[in-house]
């Protein structure tokens, strides 16, 4: 975006803000990467849109708190300690807090990652 982004005081970015947008094209797509776009930053959580090429991931780590994954388009694979769980358009998961997971893209995906501490 040519845009510059500025934090509004509720922890939103101004240019979202009494918009209508379709979350899905809040990333794009590149080559080889994985984009994302933080949307909404509280002091209790977080709210971004992910796009990972196909065969692109985030490896194994842990969070302080859950996180939501909410596929938007394509398919992916999450793992929850090691358990594989493959998720499809339409589809959420909860990732729990301290627990290792990681995500790796079955094809193109993009997602809704919404954390909540």
């Amino acid at each position: 975006m040519s845009k510059a982004t500025i934090m509004t005081g509720q922890g939103v970015k101004e240019e979202l803000l009494a918009k209508v947008h379709a979350i899905k094209d809040l990333a794009s797509y590149q080559d080889h990467s994985v984009v994302s776009r933080e949307i909404v930053t509280k002091p209790t959580g977080t709210v971004s849109v992910f796009a990972f090429d196909a065969g692109e991931g985030l490896s194994e780590h842990t969070a302080p708190f859950d996180a939501l994954v909410y596929i938007l388009e394509g398919r992916a694979e999450v793992y929850i300690e090691g358990s594989p769980h493959s998720l499809k358009q339409g589809e959420m998961i909860i990732m729990p807090a301290h627990r290792p997971h990681a995500v790796k893209a079955a094809s193109r995906f993009k997602m809704l990652l919404v954390l909540v501490k």
